[in-house]
């Protein structure tokens, strides 16, 4: 380890607090490793809760790894955050990936420890690579030939029985056949084949041996079991002393482009009492708590909750707000809070591709939570739009830029009422469509003409005072969708990317294999899809009734849960 980088270890574990460090000798020891930065890393709340549940278990210890900051990049081998050991003397390397653009970035992990890129290549006694995290719940196989073992789930009901069946077996096959078998959610790419139509297209996918056809991914049901806080305050984060309490898991809106509202079905909101337990715990600790939820707004006892943060002389922060969500009684607490900043998540501009999505949110909806946040004093606002959604038209764009001179305006009146303005942040993505939604038959909408969109509401806001837009690069958007939705074979651009130092316009242009095949093609609805091996216990048939909705600008009631079977979770 280089002086500079042993030195970045030791002043990042000095500003910690809440590191653990445990004796590994005679125990399973895992680095845990995040395809990123420490500071992205250690604001990933999923990453933390892992962190701390392998290290409650009494046979295993646990350390972090990162991937090093480029200045940093070095010969040597990678070590481990709390001891310095290296990654390849450690049992298990697992990789917590939330993000499909992080990809490149596991194998440059693997090259830093020392270890060969392919599963196929490894052999006892080397580190196990296994993986978990959002991107595994969605499609696992554009990373398959590089990991060998996928944990698909939530990580508090599976992380016990992996670690019991890893401990009784000393060589690697013995390993991975007996997770495959014995723990669910547990998938080993090398133990099933996948074959290919002329077209390109999947013929089949199948196990090796009588190991289960579907994975089903494992699922906390009752979440009051656990707590999911922030284990290790760092000032080298997003988050600077601020602690984060997921205060719900899933959402019950069933907007159709989010993943998340479906892979994560049923929604789970934790009781008010245990969140006022968590809020008293963060007292102790820092200075601020976030709460996090796909829709924070939807939390049962939400204002209680709050009113015990600022009992607390905590300063408070969220995700984003449901426009149609917002009360009286909890505008008084973001008040009381001195909130200066909301979140709105418009989506669309039309009331049009607001139905198409099923949004659930009306254009009065979004310009009366605007006025009213105002009038609480809330001074600055962000609003969050796509382009590229199904069916959107250039009048559909048009909309943002309308939508967003109207809420400006009523931003404006309110304000001079209160004697102030504040500012508004727009900011706009590029649609990816994801696997598990109801959109994850479509195309990919052409970079050019998503610039052309993003352009145009860049130019419509422009000389409009207070107004600020941010957007992504829609050619890092293509990057994601063909990540997103690729096969195994997706692998080969992955390397090629490694071996051209992250280039991917130069991997692109000499490779073989066609990413617009991944990216703009239109699947058939019949069609075998990479992801189709998982089960979240969503019926197909209620994902392609809702595209249909959509493609009939239909909207569906939000999730009821036990209360109804339409998806098939909850049967």
């Amino acid at each position: 380890m280089s002086h500079k980088t042993r030195g970045s270890r030791t002043a990042f574990l000095s500003a910690e607090t809440g590191a653990i460090k445990k004796d590994w000798r005679g125990k399973i020891s895992v680095a845990l490793t995040y395809p990123n930065t420490y500071h992205v890393g250690m604001s990933n709340l999923g990453f933390q809760t892992v962190y701390r549940l392998i290290n409650d278990l009494d046979n295993v210890v646990c350390e972090r790894a990162f991937l090093p900051e480029e200045s940093e990049r070095n010969h040597e081998h990678l070590r481990s955050l709390e001891s310095g050991r290296r990654l390849a003397d450690f049992d298990i390397i697992a990789f917590s990936i939330s993000f499909e653009n992080d990809y490149p970035n596991l194998l440059t992990i693997l090259a830093q420890a020392g270890l060969p890129l392919l599963a196929s290549e490894r052999h006892t006694p080397h580190a196990l690579i296994i993986a978990g995290g959002a991107t595994s719940l969605l499609n696992p196989e554009p990373i398959a030939l590089f990991v060998d073992c996928f944990l698909i789930g939530e990580a508090e009901p599976i992380l016990p029985d992996f670690f019991d069946i890893y401990e009784k077996y000393a060589q690697r096959e013995a390993v991975l056949e007996a997770l495959a078998r014995g723990v669910p959610g547990a998938y080993v790419p090398a133990l099933y084949h996948v074959t290919y139509e002329s077209d390109g297209t999947i013929k089949a996918f199948r196990p090796k041996g009588d190991f289960p056809a579907k994975i089903k991914r494992a699922i906390a049901e009752d979440l009051s079991l656990w707590d999911t806080c922030t284990t290790v305050l760092t000032p080298h984060t997003t988050f600077d002393n601020t602690c984060l309490i997921e205060a719900a898991r899933g959402c019950p809106h069933g907007c159709r482009f989010c993943a998340a509202g479906f892979v994560y079905r049923p929604p789970r909101f934790r009781t008010t009492g245990q969140l006022e337990k968590a809020v008293d715990k963060a007292a102790a600790r820092a200075r601020r708590v976030g709460l996090l939820a796909a829709a924070v707004s939807d939390v049962p006892g939400l204002e209680s909750v709050c009113r015990k943060a600022i009992d607390h002389d905590l300063q408070l922060s969220f995700s984003s707000f449901r426009a149609n969500l917002l009360t009286s009684e909890f505008l008084d607490v973001l008040k009381q809070a001195g909130i200066k900043t909301a979140t709105i998540a418009p989506d669309a501009g039309s009331e049009r591709m607001r139905r198409v999505i099923n949004k659930g949110i009306s254009e009065q909806d979004i310009l009366k939570a605007a006025e009213w946040l105002v009038a609480a004093g809330i001074p600055n606002l962000k609003l969050y739009f796509m382009v590229g959604l199904p069916g959107e038209t250039m009048l559909d764009v048009e909309s943002i830029v309308a939508l967003c001179k109207k809420i400006k305006h009523r931003f404006l009146k309110a304000g001079r009422a209160m004697s102030r303005l504040g500012r508004i942040i727009v900011s706009m993505s590029s649609f990816v469509p994801k696997p598990f939604t109801p959109f994850q038959w479509v195309p990919f909408e052409d970079v050019k003409s998503l610039k052309a969109k993003i352009k145009h509401v860049k130019d419509g806001l422009r000389r409009v005072a207070n107004v600020r837009v941010h957007a992504d690069l829609p050619k890092w958007a293509y990057i994601q969708a063909l990540l997103s939705r690729g096969d195994r074979r997706t692998a080969e651009l992955l390397v090629g990317v490694h071996k051209n130092n992250g280039n991917w316009a130069k991997t692109l242009k000499g490779s073989i294999i066609n990413p617009d095949f991944y990216v703009y093609r239109d699947r058939s609805l019949d069609e075998i899809l990479p992801w189709d091996f998982i089960d979240h216990g969503i019926n197909k048939a209620f994902l392609v009734e809702e595209y249909q909705k959509a493609l009939r600008e239909e909207t569906s009631p939000q999730c009821h849960v036990g209360q109804c079977k339409a998806c098939g979770v909850c049967e």
